[in-house]
């Protein structure tokens, strides 16, 4: 941010490794504006989905993480619908070009300590003084939407916006709804 001469951001994060954006902002909270989060594990009672505990698994996961297809089947079974070859073929992109795109993802899974970070994503959400959007899937097949009501219940700054037939990966199928929530959110 210094380097781009950002004195504030807002910050939006997704999915099973943004809790690692969630806890930059926690730790920096002088350096963000508003949080955006949309369908992230914020508690500490999830667990990894089998398809992404592969990744931690030694020789398995080092195969499954060079394996383009790998964010195929990701992307399409968090989603639940087809996503086209053209928006697949950008995020294979990293992974056709070099090794080290499935070696850091690799990396990050292993060293995640889930339940650790998790609390602390837990812990500091419910205190968190900025302006945030949660932006929620309701039909996600990996995370439930009690512990975000329960978050947003306790803490006055958090706000839920539902989008009823998304799933894990929203802003693949609904970038206008997203796009829209987001824009009246950073207005405000």
């Amino acid at each position: 941010m210094s380097a781009l001469e950002l004195p504030k951001i807002s910050l939006i994060v997704q999915g099973f490794l943004a809790s690692v954006g969630i806890q930059y902002a926690l730790r920096h909270p002088a350096q963000i504006d508003r949080l955006i989060i949309l369908n992230t594990p914020l508690t500490p009672t999830v667990k990894l989905p089998w398809l992404m505990q592969q990744w931690t698994i030694p020789f398995l996961g080092d195969m499954v993480t060079q394996d383009p297809l790998l964010i195929d089947r990701t992307l399409e079974g968090g989603s639940g619908f087809v996503i086209s070859d053209a928006r697949l073929d950008i995020y294979r992109k990293p992974f056709l070009k070099t090794s080290a795109s499935g070696r850091a993802l690799l990396t990050t899974t292993k060293n995640l300590n889930f339940a650790k970070t998790l609390t602390e994503v837990e812990t500091g959400l419910k205190q968190w003084q900025k302006p945030t959007l949660l932006i929620w899937g309701m039909q996600d097949p990996w995370l439930t939407l009690d512990p975000v009501e329960t978050l947003v219940a306790q803490n006055p700054q958090l706000e839920l916006f539902k989008l009823p037939e998304a799933k894990h990966y929203p802003q693949e199928h609904w970038p206008q709804e997203i796009g829209e929530a987001v824009i009246r959110f950073l207005r405000r």
